[in-house]
Formats: C-alpha cells, structure tokens, sequence
C-alpha cells in the first residue's frame, strides 16, 4: 500500500497525545480508522512502532527513532506548501536556552546589517537538540555533548560554569562555591536540553535531592522559592536576572562546549555557511 502523509499524521498524534482515543479525537477521525492507519504504516515499515501491552501506549525503539524522521518530513512538506516559501525563507536558529550568552542581540543585529534580505529567526525549543532533528530549525545553538545522529557540529567556545542560588540562601553571601557546597541542597535539572547531572560530582558526595524540570523557567522558578540550587554556564546571568537568584562562580567544575550544529548530507538553508562565519567571527571578536 501505498504511504501517504496522513499515515505520518496519524503516528505523530499517537506519539503526541499517548493513546489512540486523543489522538482520533484531535484528528477527528474514529478510533477504528486511526488504529487501522497505524497498523498500515507498521506493515509498510516492517516493524513495529508502538507498545500497545499498557494502557498508556508508549514507542517503541524503532517508534522513537521514526518520530524524529516523520516530523521532519512533515516540517519539510509544510515549508514547501507554505506560500511565504516563495519569497526568501527565513534561516532559523534554535536554541534550548540563554543561546549565544550577550552574543545573541549582537549577533542578530548584526545579520540584518549584513544580510537584509534574508530573516533570521531565534527560536527558543525545549528539546535537546532545539528542533534540530525534527526540521523545525536550519541550525542551532547547542550545550554540552551532543549524541543525536546525523548532525555536524563546530565548537564556538567553552563557557565556564556558575553556581545559582536563591538570593536569600547562605550561599548567596559567599563569593565563590563549589560543588560540595551545593551538594547539601536539592539540585534543580533540567532532563530536557540541560548540561547538569549528578555525574558532575564525585561518588560519594553527589546531592542526594534533586528536583527534575522541563525548560529553563521552571528551573528558574525553583531557584528562585528557594526549593533547590542550580548550576549553569556564564551566559545564564547575562540573559536572566532575577531579584531572588543570585550567581556566583563554580571553582570546580569543567566548561561546557558551545557548538553550533546543522544536519548532515541535507541540502539546508543556503545561508547556513554564512551564520556559520558570522558566529565564528563574533566569538572571535568578544
């Protein structure tokens, strides 16, 4: 049979919406006929791409990997059926959090200087690779290590870590910290694009809390109540300041790489490359 984007359609609803009767609800289609799309789409792949053993659905392996390459290639179907794709289609650049640090207001102005007939767009993604990996940006600003396949990075620079503490803490009074001294405290991670694990202390003196948050507001939230402490790199402060967080170097703790990644093999936006040379020289430059 032959494949058609509603069979991409439906299985992303599936992965999205986590069972079948969301999912046919927000196609507004019947459960039997979502059901029979997503044993089409198995059949084709030869595999199977969803757990129906619980009540929850969950991917599979094969599930998992699929749902990356389905969203690209519908983000790639929607930019080309967009109609704005026939006018010059703006470069957009993802970024997880605090993108290029005090960098970014240059760096953007600077582009409109320099390249006035193509928009560049910031994106802010709460997703590992920014939206990367699903074609939802041409390129992105990326922290730490980055596994996703497929992807080409460049080092930008290594940016030192900070301790971020709630400004009415002990540790707000102290001049520089250490790992050890936030180790009493519950340590705030964001398990979705952030660079902190509890790797980063030695065995046997790691937190023995921690609170896991999805993006960079909560995490700021439970800093700022006094819930936990966090620790992040030296372009946090200079976009977020907040009156109850206050940041303070992290004797230590090693940098964290900022890279610039882009898709491999893809033809990509044409003006990929000069961002590239753009980011480089103003890295250079600072």
């Amino acid at each position: 049979m032959t494949m058609e984007l509603r069979h991409l359609r439906a299985f992303l609803a599936i992965a999205e919406e986590g069972t079948i009767t969301r999912a046919a609800e927000r196609l507004h289609i019947g459960q039997p006929a979502l059901s029979r799309t997503l044993r089409q789409l198995e059949g084709h792949l030869g595999v199977r791409l969803v757990d129906r053993s619980t009540h929850h659905l969950e991917l599979t392996a094969a599930g998992r990997t699929f749902r990356d390459k389905a969203a690209a290639a519908l983000a790639a179907v929607d930019a080309a059926l967009d109609p704005r794709a026939l006018s010059t289609a703006p470069l957009r650049l993802g970024h997880p959090w605090a993108a290029l640090g005090d960098l970014t207001i240059p760096l953007l102005r600077r582009w409109d200087e320099e390249h006035p007939d193509v928009p560049l767009e910031l994106r802010r993604i709460d997703d590992r690779t920014a939206g990367l990996t699903q074609g939802k940006v041409d390129v992105a600003l990326l922290r730490g290590r980055v596994t996703a396949p497929g992807l080409v990075t460049e080092l930008l620079v290594e940016e030192e870590r900070v301790a971020v503490v709630p400004a009415g803490s002990d540790l707000a009074d102290r001049a520089r910290l250490t790992l050890a001294d936030l180790a009493a405290w519950p340590v705030a991670l964001n398990t979705v694009a952030g660079t902190t694990t509890l790797d980063l202390w030695p065995e046997g003196g790691r937190p023995t809390a921690t609170i896991e948050v999805g993006n960079t507001d909560e995490w700021l939230t439970a800093i700022a109540v006094g819930r936990a402490v966090g620790i992040s790199t030296s372009a946090t402060p200079r976009l977020h300041t907040h009156p109850a967080i206050v940041y303070r170097p992290l004797a230590d703790a090693p940098p964290v790489p900022l890279l610039l990644a882009w898709q491999r093999g893809a033809p990509g936006h044409p003006a990929i490359p000069d961002l590239i040379r753009l980011a480089r020289a103003m890295v250079a430059e600072s």
